[in-house]
């Protein structure tokens, strides 16, 4: 058995404009063959049709919303609101997790790239530690100064690893963004105004992001 479709507001209000709309074109037929054919049963009969006489109606010709539209929702509506509800829950508990998962797996790569960087600093303090256990009676100054010369290599070699770029800025014009004027010296010419003569500490960089700006001594003229 077919079940019948109760009819839509929007489509009790299309067919009664429908119906006016013929009504008056066959009004204004007749009445171009002969004025009096436009009878007042026809007239009546179009208002009644423009106010929503033939259509289901309540108070006053009104179509009312629930007599359109006011039908509770059928099982098998009801079922699928269920189904729809349970399935975004789903969703937001499996999104939620996922942002747990990322979380979880960005702290863990950060965390090994800080061991890998560690890992490298820690061999340069190894012979660093070796360094300041020769003893004095048995050292010589120059393997001294070749110990602390191999240790200060390790330590640029696992800077350089790690994406650090060392900033000796000497004879450069001095710039606010990467460097610090510690002190000022005397320009011999105006060309010469606000350029870097020393660098008296080093700066460095990481990937783009100053990580401590130069120390340098600024030459000014005049």
């Amino acid at each position: 058995m077919t079940k019948k479709t109760r009819p839509s507001t929007d489509e009790m209000i299309e067919a009664a404009n429908t119906e006016v709309t013929e009504d008056a074109a066959e009004i204004e037929e007749q009445a171009a063959g002969d004025p009096g054919a436009a009878t007042p049963e026809l007239v009546a009969g179009m208002d009644d049709a423009g106010t929503g006489g033939s259509a289901p109606s309540g108070q006053d010709g009104e179509v009312t919303v629930e007599e359109a539209d006011g039908a509770a929702p059928t099982p098998d509506l009801q079922e699928e609101l269920d189904e729809l509800n349970d399935r975004h829950l789903r969703l937001a508990a499996e999104f939620t997790n996922y942002k747990r998962r990322a979380e979880g797996e960005r702290l863990d790569m950060w965390s090994r790239a800080q061991a890998d960087m560690v890992r490298q600093f820690v061999d340069a303090l190894d012979d660093l530690q070796r360094v300041g256990a020769w003893q004095p009676d048995a050292t010589t100054v120059e393997a001294l100064v070749e110990g602390v010369d191999l240790v200060e290599r390790k330590f640029r070699q696992a800077l350089e690893a790690a994406g650090v770029d060392v900033l000796d800025p000497v004879g450069e014009k001095f710039d606010p963004n990467t460097m610090a004027a510690m002190m000022r010296v005397p320009a011999e010419s105006e060309e010469e105004d606000d350029m870097v003569q020393d660098v008296i500490q080093k700066g460095y960089m990481l990937k783009g992001h100053l990580v401590r700006p130069s120390g340098v001594s600024v030459k000014k003229f005049g």
